[in-house]
């Protein structure tokens, strides 16, 4: 069976494997071994279980370096909005992981390398490859990279901060008007549910993600907060 060229991915990854079947074997979609003949090609099933638990240790060590003052619940609802289906997937875009997905037939028709899941489990599947080829330091380097956007982005939480009443105060003294709020989709399995939710008061629209309901709410409303408080 013709491999793939990965030279161009790993220059995305910014890494250089010194065993490329570990690669090879993180974007083997189980799809694609089901049609094939050998036997003893294996899917990426068991690597993105062990991405996962990586990516879950590397980010939460780098969030208790960042904010050494912040409470668990506050740095493990952190994680849960930075290592979820729809943040992994868009990193898997950025450096174009979905070209390089090997996919069954089915798949591809389905359109499966744009698919989130299958990108998000890769991308997990990508950094177990990084994590036994070249250890936690490499899986570090990697996923610090990678997350540094995302990480420098996020708005630190503030113990007791309810996003929520400050905007409703706001928008009322201000507009006479009590915010709204609608789940508009809905992403993952039961236990591990992203939501995004749409927040209007009159002209003002914005739209927060979270791992739950409230969680995304949240987010929506110091989206709004930051709108009003900077005049735009």
């Amino acid at each position: 069976m013709a491999q793939t060229d990965l030279s161009e991915f790993k220059r995305k990854l910014r890494y250089e494997f010194k065993n490329t079947d570990l690669l090879y074997e993180s974007i083997r979609h189980s799809s694609f071994v089901n049609e094939q003949t050998d036997a003893d090609i294996q899917d990426n099933e068991r690597l993105e279980f062990l991405g996962d638990a990586v990516l879950n240790l590397v980010v939460g060590h780098i969030l208790m370096q960042r904010y050494p003052d912040l409470t668990e619940g506050d740095l493990s609802r952190m994680r849960a909005n930075l290592v979820n289906e729809s943040q992994l997937a868009s990193i898997a875009r950025k450096i174009d992981l979905g070209s390089y997905i090997q996919l069954g037939k089915g798949e591809i028709q389905t359109k499966g390398r744009e698919k989130k899941s299958i990108l998000a489990d890769t991308f997990e599947a990508v950094i177990a490859a990084v994590y036994l080829d070249g250890g936690l330091d490499a899986a570090f380097k990697i996923i610090d990279s990678h997350f540094s956007s995302l990480l420098n982005s996020m708005t630190t939480p503030t113990t007791n901060h309810d996003y929520k009443s400050q905007i409703q105060e706001l928008v009322q003294v201000t507009h006479r008007l009590i915010p709204t709020y609608r789940v508009i989709h809905e992403s993952g399995p039961d236990h591990d549910k992203t939501f995004r939710v749409q927040l209007k008061a009159g002209e003002l629209q914005t739209e927060g993600i979270g791992k739950s309901k409230k969680m995304a709410e949240q987010d929506a409303a110091r989206k709004g907060l930051d709108i009003l408080k900077s005049g735009a």
